[in-house]
């Protein structure tokens, strides 16, 4: 490996973008005082990732960036690039060429790349040190620094030596492994105080639970439909919710490349039709035309919001018919029962009095017609107050959904109309400037496509906010259950579907039917009156489950711990091996060189024991 150039942009002096071309085994760098060679070697220790300002000759971020002369202004940000030759794979990258980018901003933001991608500085540190590299240390020496380097303590040598030998890296592994470890051990604490704290009140909760595992009988039945219904309304839900996903992946990655193409033609348009004057009017109208894009999108998610709630007021008006026409849930009022009795009771009266057998059959008979009458007019008659309710507040989404609908032809014809204005103020601008032409019609050209794009994914958000309050009608049918049948119900991904193998049903109504059964066995399971103990049940197998939770999180958090002390020791003594293997490997060349420079003697590095 070896380094193939050096790019500099607004670093210090270099106003300019200046290029570095490391074509020979040694290239110097020669100027008067004042030139900026010392910026030179500062760029590479920058771009290495130095953290140290100070070490810079500056006291802050905005000191390394060109602060502007009498002919040039100061520049808003300064980056260096460092270019390497990986051909023999010296960086554990597989790239036959490495570049390493680092950029600051005014505001005192860096911001790092790798071969173009956007990194943290501890992966390039990390690089680095896999190839004994490094913002500082022993292959950079400033000005002034070799007397550093000769009068170094041990404690310095050793990490210069650390640094030549690549064991930075195991020394930021065993540092990580240490603080992970020290978490770990407090996360551990923390779990166990929990548990401590759970165990008084599940005890109590167990010996509640008892007392109403007999109840359980009566609701196997409902449990085991309602289980069957969760189970395949589940699988439409996420059937429905993938389809959504699938369809707006490939408009989301076209919309995202459709931006980025937007921004590198906006830019040419600028360039372009720089000192024109009028590209400013070309972005209003394009600020116009998202704001009506946007108003859009709302109008078509209010109209999936109003769909949803239109939908769910349809599915309660069925439910609620359907208990209408079940005879055995029909609505007496008591003023009309009291009545028939008044008349009953004045038969009867009668009755008592009369000694004649055959008044007393006709008084009788009167009693029985009565009865039947009674009974007759109301079994056809029914109570449609709360059907008119739900009629009217359909009617009334209907007609918001109406409104919706002329608001978004409104807003099209605006946009409409504002894309043929764009479409003129282009043309015009094509005339004053004909340089810009092919940037300008690429612009109207994805404007366009961004519109259709923006179109199909406003039709799929809306679909999705059907969905959603669909999913919400579930997530409430789900705790509903959950609080009246426990939370196995809740887990009711577990339960085989008794026609075998789950696949979607074609058509809804099986599910409505089964729906309707689950409503009737709901009224007679609260009849029966035997929900009083399913909310200590939840509580307690809530609570058991999160004990049973709590203590897997304790042994894998020990399993962790363990694994830490012994990564850390293996660190540890491989620092320590490799570090004396480094130093016998380094004595030889040393000795070799010392006698080379001095003729003769010796020189060794020794080992300090502490």
């Amino acid at each position: 490996m070896y380094l193939k150039s050096l790019e500099i942009f607004g670093f210090k002096s270099f106003a300019k973008k200046s290029e570095l071309l490391f074509t020979s085994p040694i290239t110097a760098i020669v100027g008067p005082n004042g030139s900026g060679k010392s910026n030179v070697a500062e760029a590479f220790r920058f771009v290495l990732g130095e953290q140290s300002i100070k070490s810079l000759r500056g006291k802050k971020g905005e000191d390394l960036i060109f602060n502007g002369s009498a002919k040039v202004g100061k520049l808003n940000r300064a980056g260096v690039k460092v270019v390497f030759d990986n051909s023999r794979r010296s960086m554990p990258i597989d790239f036959d060429e490495v570049t390493i980018e680092r950029v600051v901003h005014r505001d005192g933001v860096n911001e790092y790349f790798i071969n173009g991608t956007q990194v943290r500085l501890r992966d390039i540190a990390e690089l680095l040190v896999s190839a004994h590299i490094g913002a500082s240390g022993h292959h950079i020496i400033s000005q002034g620094e070799a007397d550093r380097i000769l009068s170094a303590n041990p404690k310095e040598r050793r990490e210069m030596v650390e640094d030549a030998l690549g064991l930075k890296i195991y020394q930021y592994k065993r540092v990580e492994s240490e603080k992970k470890l020290e978490k770990t051990r407090e996360n551990i604490e923390k779990v166990a105080s929990m548990r401590r704290e759970l165990a008084p009140h599940l005890k109590f909760l167990r010996k509640q639970v008892e007392k109403f595992e007999k109840a359980q009988a009566l609701k196997e039945e409902l449990r085991t439909l309602y289980k069957e219904y969760l189970k395949r309304e589940d699988l439409y839900l996420k059937h429905q919710k993938q389809f959504i996903e699938l369809e707006k992946k490939a408009p989301l990655e076209e919309l995202a490349i459709l931006d980025a193409e937007l921004v590198a033609a906006r830019a040419a348009v600028t360039k372009a039709h720089e000192g024109t004057g009028r590209s400013h009017e070309l972005l209003a109208l394009e600020a116009k035309i998202k704001i009506e894009r946007e108003k859009k999108d709302a109008l078509y998610r209010d109209m999936g919001r109003i769909e949803g709630e239109l939908n769910g007021l349809q599915r309660s008006l069925r439910r609620y018919e359907e208990m209408l026409k079940a005879e055995d849930t029909k609505m007496i009022p008591l003023k009309e029962v009291q009545t028939i009795q008044q008349e009953i009771d004045v038969v009867l009266s009668e009755s008592v009095a009369t000694s004649d057998p055959t008044r007393l059959k006709e008084l009788l008979r009167s009693i029985k017609d009565k009865v039947s009458a009674f009974i007759s007019r109301h079994r056809t008659q029914t109570d449609t107050r709360e059907r008119d309710n739900y009629l009217a507040e359909i009617e009334k989404l209907t007609g918001e959904r109406s409104a919706l609908q002329s608001l978004l032809d409104s807003h099209s014809s605006a946009q409409v109309e504002l894309a043929q204005n764009y479409e003129e103020l282009k043309r015009s601008i094509e005339k004053e400037k004909e340089g810009g032409l092919e940037a300008e019609k690429s612009i109207l050209k994805i404007m366009a496509r961004q519109s259709e794009v923006n179109g199909r994914l406003s039709s799929l958000r809306a679909f999705e906010e059907k969905l959603t309050l669909e999913k919400s009608d579930f997530d409430r049918e789900l705790q509903e259950a959950g609080v009246m049948l426990g939370r196995e119900v809740i887990h009711f991904e577990q339960y085989e579907l008794p026609t075998g193998p789950i696949t979607l049903e074609p058509e809804r109504a099986p599910q409505l039917d089964r729906r309707r059964t689950i409503e009737k066995m709901k009224i007679r399971l609260e009849e029966a009156g035997l929900g009083s103990g399913e909310d200590v049940l939840k509580e307690f197998r809530e609570s058991e489950e999160r004990d049973t939770f709590l203590a897997r999180e304790v042994e894998d958090l020990e399993k962790s711990a363990a694994s830490l002390e012994q990564l850390i020791a293996e660190l540890k003594t491989k620092l320590d091996v490799e570090f004396e293997q480094g130093i016998i490997k380094i004595n030889l060349q040393f000795n070799a060189f010392f006698q080379v420079m001095f003729g003769g003697g010796t020189a060794t590095l020794q080992l300090v024991k502490e």
